[in-house]
């Protein structure tokens, strides 16, 4: 099987570093031990190279064989279709999957993301549009907490591609101490996050991008 290519930025800066989303495709590559190679593209300098690939000049992005897949959704999606330490087989535990995967990416991460950035950025928290997305971020809390209260993975008895994406995007959230009215969903960031294929993603990850610093 030849090794897959995943492309990410040569640097950042280091505030985003273990955050950057080549990280979930190098964990889903962990889990699934699928070869895979890292490559670089400039994160100051964007060609027309780089936009072919990424059409938002964004990270990251696969290619497998002549195929190029971006977005980090899509290419796990692609990465789970390949591996059933992924993605399980039985129909509907599969179509539970989809569901999740894309609740994560929409329904989970769409206040998770302004609300970290909010965060970072250390916009006011007194102003109204920090406090909309609080609220906003709080209803979706509160139905992750409802539904992780009573399980380990998100279906069945067993870690799929939803579980690693729907950890990766609440992490964010726990990074900035968000998940602390949340027991269950930080105890199931904690468990996802102490899987092996996700220490040597974040090892690998923060490796690549100080090697640019020593550079």
């Amino acid at each position: 099987m030849s090794a897959l290519i995943l492309t990410t930025y040569d640097w950042v800066p280091e505030g985003p570093r273990g955050l950057v989303r080549d990280l979930r495709v190098r964990w889903a590559l962990e889990e699934a031990g699928l070869p895979y190679r890292v490559e670089s593209t400039s994160f100051h300098d964007r060609g027309p190279e780089h936009f072919a690939a990424q059409p938002f000049g964004q990270v990251p992005w696969l290619t497998d064989g002549d195929i190029t897949i971006f977005e980090s959704g899509a290419i796990l999606l692609h990465l789970a279709e390949k591996s059933p330490a992924l993605m399980p087989q039985d129909p509907r535990d599969r179509t539970e999957v989809l569901g999740w995967v894309i609740a994560a990416l929409n329904s989970v991460d769409l206040p998770a993301q302004p609300w970290a950035l909010f965060r970072f950025m250390g916009f006011p928290r007194e102003s109204p549009e920090a406090g909309f997305v609080e609220a906003f971020l709080k209803a979706r809390l509160e139905r992750m907490e409802a539904v992780l209260a009573g399980r380990e993975q998100l279906v069945g008895d067993r870690f799929t591609v939803a579980d690693l994406l729907m950890a990766d995007v609440l992490r964010q959230v726990d990074r900035f101490d968000g998940l602390t009215e949340y027991p269950a969903c930080h105890a199931y960031v904690a468990r996802a996050t102490a899987r092996p294929a996700f220490v040597k993603a974040y090892r690998d990850q923060m490796a690549h991008f100080a090697a640019a610093d020593a550079a």
